[in-house]
């Protein structure tokens, strides 16, 4: 008898078994424990997050800590992941989308992987999103305009 292999339909299962498998025998005394950014990895591949968002969110921590001069995020909480969002609002000038976007990958930092309460951040500076213009005309405004042409009628209405 041959021993049967599972098939691995592509590199992401195989590194998600791999991970599965690294948990497991991590319990065992000779097996360091995972590193902070291995336990993220792991935590968004058992949830079927998609590679982008893994990478995006791993970013944004590594960003997080590197702000607080590389300080273990347990030792924080609130007060500095509001810090951090002000920052990223008022001297970096990101967009709105970005900074939601930096502020989810903490809170699954500390939701999931780290399983702490982040506690209360409070208010912070959003980032202000842009004032959305109208793309077209309303019909009222397109007779407005016709109206207000002292040219040929007929002209005017060409391009409508």
């Amino acid at each position: 008898m041959s021993a049967v292999y599972p098939r691995f339909v592509c590199l992401r299962d195989l590194l998600f078994s791999i991970t599965l498998y690294i948990q497991t025998v991590s319990k065992a005394t000779w097996v360091q424990p995972m590193k902070l950014m291995e336990r993220v990895k792991a935590a968004l591949r058992v949830k079927r997050y998609s590679l982008r968002t893994e990478k995006t969110y791993c970013y944004w921590i590594r960003f997080f800590i590197r702000f607080h001069r590389m300080r273990h995020p347990t030792t924080m909480a609130g007060n500095e992941v509001r810090q951090f969002l002000a920052y990223l609002a008022i001297e970096r000038r990101v967009a709105a989308g970005t900074q939601n976007q930096a502020l989810n990958a903490i809170v699954f930092l500390y939701r999931h992987v780290l399983d702490q309460p982040l506690g209360e951040i409070g208010t912070f500076s959003r980032a202000k999103r842009p004032q959305r213009l109208p793309v077209v005309l309303s019909h009222q405004e397109v007779i407005n305009i016709k109206r207000s042409y002292s040219v040929d009628r007929a002209a005017a209405c060409l391009p409508y």
